[in-house]
């Protein structure tokens, strides 16, 4: 990337030397001018990259320790936290879905995110644990209270379920325990091709040694099959001394199998296609993307530039919590 960056410059400034009658040749004009594109998609690219986010911190009936969370995650530089309620229902007695607390009866003033001017996004997530297919109704009207829907399934066939069929943004895998199917490529293919992306979460590795060892194996054998692809990585802390930085989540990463690149857009990018698709299946125009190619005396260089999501005009915090719009 920055090769490409001095290379747009050297070519930049040759375009500027031949001139005939004090006139800039047609050509070189041309070509000065997507020399230009090239250097602001490179720069777009590397704003979209450096935005890092955090869409699983579990939700607490303490509001001081989730500000404290909150707070520290914008210390780390995250740039966006999703607050997870985990939902689980039970075939024994009916049970309400949890509603979101308002942000601004959680946190008066949102801290701003170290190294940038402006404060932290708060957006909620529901999490359903599925152990029967009557777990998850797509027309249930309060899954509209949540900016983002994910779902843990516990056994093969609803795994394929979620993969395949399910309107959802987030696929859960388990880490406290063993993993009791096999992860096959139809399913995680069809997810793929769906958008819907598979999280990991790191923080049960912290607390004990035992689901270390099932978080990496489980991860280990999820890379295997999806080759790194639509994975993204959180914490599921549930106090601040859970949360890591999002260098050091990269990290983590490559020791789940991923590759550099996969590992950091594990926490940028394609946390930023969640929330694109979460607008999507809400029938909302986040995104509009613009693609440039330019071709320089030696090598042909394309390159997608995506233009800021509208995602802040549309979904400004609300009282209701996490983004408005949505319900």
């Amino acid at each position: 990337m920055l090769l490409l960056y001095f290379i747009c410059i050297y070519f930049k400034w040759q375009t500027k030397l031949p001139t005939v009658d004090n006139r800039v040749d047609y050509s070189s004009r041309q070509a000065f001018r997507l020399s230009t594109c090239v250097v602001q998609a490179v720069s777009s690219s590397s704003s979209i990259m450096s935005a890092f986010m955090d869409l699983n911190v579990k939700s607490s009936a303490d509001k001081s320790r989730l500000r404290r969370v909150i707070e520290t995650a914008a210390h780390l530089g995250f740039s966006t936290v999703a607050i997870n309620y985990v939902f689980e229902p039970s075939t024994r007695k009916k049970e309400e879905i949890p509603t979101p607390t308002p942000i601004n009866e959680l946190i008066d003033q949102l801290p701003v995110v170290q190294g940038r001017s402006r404060p932290i996004r708060v957006l909620n997530r529901l999490t359903v644990v599925m152990s029967d297919s009557c777990h998850y109704r797509s027309s249930t009207p309060e899954y509209r209270r949540f900016d983002l829907l994910a779902v843990q399934p516990t056994s093969e066939k609803l795994f394929h379920a979620a993969c395949m069929m399910y309107d959802i943004d987030i696929v859960c895998i388990p880490v406290t325990e063993k993993l009791s199917f096999p992860f096959k490529r139809a399913p995680i293919n069809g997810a793929i091709d769906r958008g819907v992306v598979f999280e990991v979460s790191y923080s049960a590795a912290i607390r004990d040694a035992t689901r270390r060892r099932y978080t990496i194996a489980n991860a280990v054998s999820l890379m295997e099959t999806c080759k790194g692809k639509n994975v993204i990585l959180s914490s599921a802390a549930e106090k601040s001394l859970e949360l890591r930085g999002p260098y050091d989540v990269t990290n983590l990463g490559l020791l789940f199998g991923l590759s550099d690149g996969d590992s950091k857009e594990s926490v940028s990018s394609t946390c930023r296609s969640v929330l694109l698709h979460a607008g999507k299946h809400q029938n909302i125009n986040t995104c509009r993307t613009a693609h440039f190619c330019v071709c320089l005396p030696v090598y042909l260089f394309v390159i997608r530039g995506q233009e800021d999501s509208q995602w802040d005009r549309l979904h400004p915090q609300d009282p209701a919590g996490g983004a408005a719009g949505l319900n």
